[in-house]
């Protein structure tokens, strides 16, 4: 009997906005950690045909030179769509009681707010990428430190 290999797929694709102000850190080593929520809403209609809204709230974290500019540019109610993978993480509590957590480790971010230049009427989009390998790297880092 030959066993079955399933294609391990873990990727994660958000539209939504801010709901705190970005937490920006940084590592022992100086890398740059910034941790935001993210609130994305459902919408639907109930058995009597009414419609409601269901929202989640996603935790999320940003690496490097891309966190840096989530803690600058980003506030509460910012819109942004983020592409990334889900990462479990498991820590004792002051109590030494087990947590744990599931957050987006984000390897994209685009801002979707307009960007007004300080000296003209232009706007732009801001649209930032982490590189995957290292941020497995950051992520053990900041859980160890």
């Amino acid at each position: 009997m030959t066993t079955l290999r399933l294609c391990q797929i873990n990727d994660v694709k958000l539209t939504g906005r801010i709901t705190h102000d970005p937490e920006l850190k940084f590592t022992a080593k100086g890398h740059a950690v910034c941790k935001i929520s993210i609130a994305v809403n459902k919408y639907y209609k109930d058995s009597n045909q009414e419609w409601k809204e269901q929202t989640s709230f996603i935790p999320a974290v940003v690496w490097q030179e891309t966190a840096q500019l989530c803690g600058e540019r980003l506030k509460k109610g910012s819109p942004v769509y983020v592409e990334g993978r889900l990462k479990s993480r498991s820590w004792e509590d002051k109590e030494g009681k087990r947590r744990t957590s599931i957050e987006v480790d984000v390897r994209k971010i685009q801002f979707l707010s307009k960007l007004i230049q300080p000296d003209s009427e232009s706007t732009n989009d801001l649209s930032l990428e982490n590189e995957p390998q290292k941020t497995d790297e950051l992520f053990e880092e900041a859980v160890n430190s």
